[in-house]
């Protein structure tokens, strides 16, 4: 039997809802960079494409209940974008820690990405982080998990509860933890430095430590901080990895 024209809508909507969500916190995707007239045509792109392959039980679904199934349609789509999303906050937060180290705290600039005053480190971080994401193709990762998402949860089955909460308060908490690991190289020689300074200045009392000090942790923070730069691929290759498995980990719980 055919699909009538509401059905037929309905079934846009489903996957269209859950799509939409996503590209609301997913990186690259959610910049304010990109027009939202662009992020609305990409939406309808995707829905398009899936809709023939995507088959969503129909059966029981109206018009009046379709509210509650767009409804947690958007707040699956939205839970697996910010698991994205959590590694770059991972990042801002380590520019935030390194720029205080390194006495920058007081150099803000724009964030392209969130049009929000922020660190220049974190600013430049997050533009590195940006070019690591497309380098690494997690933007692919992230549209086939998508389209795989509707096959494991089909639209209409979501269901919510107090675990969603607790497991996106689990994976956010992991960010502090890896924003500590990438800003422990330039801690660690900033307090080397510190201590060092330190020390000199009790030698020779006549040497203007505290204005060397200051030029001398600019500069050891870069080094460091180009040098670390080598291994961020690696590193934020398996951080991705363990965002689509806090991605994966939110969608068998809303089964």
């Amino acid at each position: 039997m055919p699909l009538s024209l509401e059905l037929m809508i309905l079934r846009g909507v489903a996957i269209g809802m859950r799509l939409s969500a996503a590209i609301v916190f997913l990186p690259f995707f959610n910049s304010v960079g990109i027009p939202a007239q662009v992020k609305a045509l990409l939406v309808l792109v995707l829905t398009a494409a899936l809709y023939p392959v995507i088959h969503i039980p129909l059966a029981g679904i109206t018009v009046f209940s379709v509210a509650g199934m767009a409804l947690s349609e958007i707040m699956l789509g939205l839970a697996m974008g910010l698991c994205l999303q959590f590694v770059f906050e991972t990042v801002q937060m380590a520019g935030q820690v390194i720029g205080f180290q390194l006495s920058f705290s007081l150099v803000n600039v724009i964030d392209p990405q969130t049009n929000v005053d922020t660190p220049v480190l974190s600013n430049l971080y997050q533009l590195a982080m940006l070019m690591i994401f497309l380098q690494l193709n997690v933007h692919h990762w992230v549209l086939r998990a998508l389209a795989q998402s509707f096959e494991r949860v089909p639209p209409g089955s979501v269901a919510f509860d107090l675990d969603h909460v607790k497991f996106l308060f689990h994976a956010g908490s992991s960010m502090f933890v890896a924003g500590v690991q990438l800003a422990a190289p330039v801690i660690l020689a900033t307090v080397v430095l510190d201590v060092t300074v330190g020390f000199i200045s009790k030698a020779a009392p006549q040497l203007p430590a505290l204005f060397l000090s200051v030029p001398l942790k600019s500069l050891l923070g870069l080094i460091v901080i180009a040098l670390a730069l080598g291994v961020w691929p690696s590193f934020f290759e398996r951080q991705f990895a363990h965002a689509l498995g806090w991605s994966w980990r939110m969608l068998d719980l809303a089964k």
